[in-house]
């Protein structure tokens, strides 16, 4: 049964979820940064944005491969738990900012990345922010990691995060035409294969830190874990389940 709640905004809606986020939400494939590199041209020296940018995530190899970083998230637990996990990266510089306003100069951006949080953003005040900070031949990446359901397990687990939701929430969807109109329809799309192997406090915690998940003290979140410990033991291999998703990318200038 879904009880109504109002939304939450997207600055708090993670707020008593990050640790769990950091650290079971998927990375994004190592495919990726070479990408980068050949497809659209980014190269040492260059400075990219992450908007959206959380617990640091998509950041995080970027920053490993010597590149600066500036992470705009205005969401202060999601930015903080970036910021203790991303602090000893010389590259890093964390801002309390939005997409759509991110306190960045003109024309200082090579490459935005916006990494499972499009759907949160303005599009119209967002493409007109990002056009101010980007400079001339700069790209724009929207990506998604999205969970596959074409497993008995992948399908029960979705099912299951259905069925103990507490609200009717808006997903990270990928959608297309809302996606082409914001590159004014020159968008190019990539799709790269990624996988996670978690034992069940792995699952668990990735559980948890979905936004519309009961967490403990809720009426069912007791069934719920029940649900899920049945579901890990019919599904396990060796004390692991398969974790697949579709990395979807989208890019422009």
């Amino acid at each position: 049964m879904t009880r109504e709640l109002p939304l939450l905004t997207p600055t708090t809606r993670f707020s008593n979820r990050a640790e769990n986020y950091v650290k079971y939400r998927p990375s994004y494939p190592a495919s990726i940064l070479p990408f980068f590199e050949e497809e659209l041209g980014l190269a040492s020296g260059q400075r990219i944005a992450d908007i959206g940018s959380g617990t640091g995530l998509f950041a995080e190899p970027l920053l490993e491969k010597g590149y600066e970083v500036v992470c705009i998230e205005p969401n202060d637990e999601m930015r903080q738990a970036a910021e203790a996990r991303l602090s000893h990266f010389p590259t890093f510089i964390s801002r309390r900012h939005r997409a759509e306003s991110t306190g960045l100069r003109g024309q200082s951006i090579d490459l935005i990345t916006v990494a499972q949080a499009f759907h949160w953003m303005d599009p119209i005040l967002t493409r007109q922010e990002f056009t101010r900070i980007l400079r001339p031949g700069g790209h724009v990446v929207l990506a998604w990691n999205i969970q596959k359901t074409d497993t008995p397990f992948l399908q029960a687990y979705a099912d299951l995060k259905d069925r103990y939701k507490i609200e009717d929430v808006v997903h990270p969807r990928v959608e297309e035409e809302k996606i082409q109109a914001f590159f004014e329809g020159k968008a190019q799309r990539r799709v790269f294969p990624n996988r996670q192997l978690l034992n069940f406090d792995a699952l668990k915690g990735q559980l948890l830190s979905v936004s519309y998940i009961p967490l403990p003290g809720h009426p069912s979140y007791e069934t719920m874990i029940s649900a899920l410990v049945q579901l890990f033991v019919a599904c396990n291999v060796n004390g692991f389940v398969k974790m697949d998703y579709e990395t979807i990318v989208y890019w422009g200038e």
